[in-house]
């Protein structure tokens, strides 16, 4: 797929469902890290950003095990986690993944940051793992109810808009393009992808904490982001609809 730059777009069906629910603070923070200046991110930045994502990639799969381990009879969930979990959907890929190779989609992201020297960052490895700290003391159940915030469309927009970086030469570079613009068809793929997944699980605004602080890291990763972050920190003018988090 070198060359390739895929774009989200949700079918009818999606955006209804979309346009259904209520509006949360927890979109206004992806629309900002949308709005972030990707397109001002130089090479090093990228691969910074791909390290904040590393640690991201980390909790994701964290959170799905909890959803799975909460719901263990889930079919739904059950089909996520073998598509996100010890599969083999990113391969082949150079230097990273075998032909038939399995693997947690963050060993992946683990393996490209070796490509550069960002793997050595010890400030930001810091900061990743304090990210991690942070996310591991949010309950069970804001996590597990998480993914379908990330699956179902919010994932695929800030991919989307990181892959507006005009930087993509390198080893490291490359792959990270390749696994943003593959999960973006894994999520979308017509309506019955990862996001059908996950659309059954309920979120509210305790899923905040959890995008503000991959917001945060993100804003560690490339400074340049954080003007634009910044404005995320308002609360929306719309009214914010508050619903008891219960997984069923």
């Amino acid at each position: 797929m070198d060359g390739l730059t895929v774009l989200y777009s949700r079918s009818p069906a999606e955006s209804a469902e979309n346009a259904a629910r209520p509006r949360f603070i927890f979109d206004s923070v992806v629309e900002g890290i949308c709005r972030m200046a990707w397109d001002d991110l130089d090479s090093d930045e990228v691969m910074r950003v791909a390290k904040a994502y590393y640690y991201f990639s980390i909790q994701f799969r964290e959170n799905l095990e909890i959803a799975r381990a909460r719901h263990p009879d889930d079919a739904k969930l059950g089909e996520l986690c073998e598509g996100e979990c010890d599969t083999a959907n990113l391969s082949p890929w150079p230097g990273i993944a075998a032909p038939g190779e399995r693997m947690n989609h963050d060993e992946f992201m683990r393996r490209l940051l070796s490509f550069h020297p960002v793997d050595r960052d010890a400030r930001l490895s810091d900061a990743g793992q304090s990210y991690l700290d942070k996310i591991r003391r949010i309950d069970d159940a804001a996590r597990a109810s998480s993914i379908a915030s990330y699956e179902d469309g919010g994932l695929s927009r800030v991919f989307g808009a990181m892959l507006r970086a005009p930087h993509w030469y390198s080893r490291g570079q490359r792959a990270f393009r390749f696994f943003l613009e593959e999960h973006i068809r894994f999520d979308s793929a017509d309506g019955a992808g990862h996001g059908s997944l996950s659309r059954h699980l309920p979120i509210d605004d305790r899923i905040l904490p959890l995008w503000t602080a991959f917001r945060d890291l993100l804003t560690i990763a490339a400074p340049k982001l954080a003007a634009v972050a910044a404005v995320t920190r308002r609360a929306p003018r719309a009214p914010v609809f508050l619903r008891p988090l219960r997984l069923v």
